[in-house]
């Protein structure tokens, strides 16, 4: 009961966490289901300690062992050139303002003072077809993303396409990636020095990067990989956006560079997903409403959770309708798991086995 508890609170997440599990109960007690049995909501307190029994770790290996890519070969958008389209990223989280959450997590501050909430920071792999998130590194603010991006390689594989943004490029980057036997497609700073060292017919370029800039004086421990250079037209004028690109898609024909500096900005689908899971189901920014740091991570996995199944009732639909998941409300699958939750538990009793009817 716990463990679906903490999955309602990201279905219910602008509700307490009784009436989250209120929500999820109301059909089987209203139904043949309950026999009528006499049970009653447990106390807020009660549900406390319930929380605090269960702890993380149990949460943590559910979503690992549920959580991965599920496109088909029938999703649309989902692959380009039979590579399957991954995006990573990070974010922050407000928690409850509580003396252990400051301590568990820190309280950022910039020039304009320190923030209202102690921050979690969540650094996130997606497959941007689906949106589904196949796995997340948590940890406190002052962590920084680049060393949980790397922890994210475990998830990636041979037959896919990593997409990342600038902060995210460096040299052990690209070495790791490519040792996941996984391709990449990544935006680098301008200060990175690529010289050309083959170009190409599309206008893209092949250069070396290297770990050290004295293993780049010396030619040594170099990676190859391919440069694609744009612009991009902005209010401000034309061509005042510039994008660098590194691929290891090294063969101009097969990946032109128009159709990967297109692919890039599948990237952007890791925002549109947090911004599901931060705005559509925590109702941000109200902080996360727990008071313990293990009861924060606890709750940060219920919410992911709960976004998998919703991704995953939409990846279900699209298919069926032959359609593009993004095509789909998020927001609409969100009304309709919450609608056919207590309807579920109101009919076919002995399909739903929620609660044992005998003693």
């Amino acid at each position: 009961m716990v463990v679906t508890l903490v999955v309602a609170m990201g279905l219910w997440a602008s509700e307490s966490v009784r009436h989250a599990l209120a929500n999820v109960v109301a059909g089987w007690r209203e139904g043949a289901a309950s026999g009528g049995s006499a049970w009653q909501l447990p106390t807020n307190a009660a549900l406390v300690r319930a929380r605090q029994r269960a702890g993380v770790r149990l949460f943590r290996l559910l979503f690992h062992a549920v959580a991965g890519p599920i496109a088909t070969a029938e999703t649309v958008g989902a692959f380009l050139g039979g590579l399957r389209l991954m995006a990573l990223d990070g974010t922050t989280l407000d928690v409850a303002d509580t003396p252990a959450n400051v301590r568990a997590f820190g309280r950022p501050g910039s020039g304009r003072g320190v923030a209202a909430f102690p921050q979690l920071r969540a650094v996130a792999l997606i497959e941007t077809g689906t949106h589904v998130l196949c796995d997340v590194v948590l940890r406190p603010s002052r962590c920084g993303e680049v060393p949980a991006a790397l922890r994210l390689l475990r998830s990636v594989g041979p037959g896919m396409l990593l997409l990342w943004d600038r902060n995210f490029h460096s040299f052990e980057m690209v070495r790791a990636t490519r040792a996941r036997q996984a391709h990449f497609l990544g935006r680098t700073k301008v200060n990175i020095v690529l010289k050309p060292t083959e170009l190409l017919s599309d206008g893209s370029f092949l250069a070396r990067i290297y770990p050290t800039p004295t293993a780049r004086r010396r030619d040594r421990d170099g990676i190859t990989l391919r440069v694609i250079e744009y612009a991009l037209d902005t209010p401000a004028g034309p061509g005042q956006d510039k994008y660098r690109l590194v691929t290891s898609l090294l063969d101009e024909r097969a990946f032109p560079a128009e159709q990967l500096a297109a692919a890039y900005h599948e990237r952007w689908e890791i925002e549109t997903t947090l911004d599901e899971v931060k705005v559509h189901q925590w109702a941000h920014p109200r902080p996360l409403r727990s008071q313990h740091p293990r009861e924060v991570v606890q709750e940060v996995y219920g919410l992911l959770l709960a976004h998998l199944a919703i991704r995953t009732l939409m990846h279900q639909a699209a298919l069926q309708q032959g359609t593009d998941p993004d095509r789909l409300s998020f927001t609409g699958a969100l009304r309709v798991l919450r609608r056919a939750i207590p309807r579920a538990q109101r009919t076919w009793p002995e399909a739903f086995p929620f609660f044992a009817t005998t003693s």
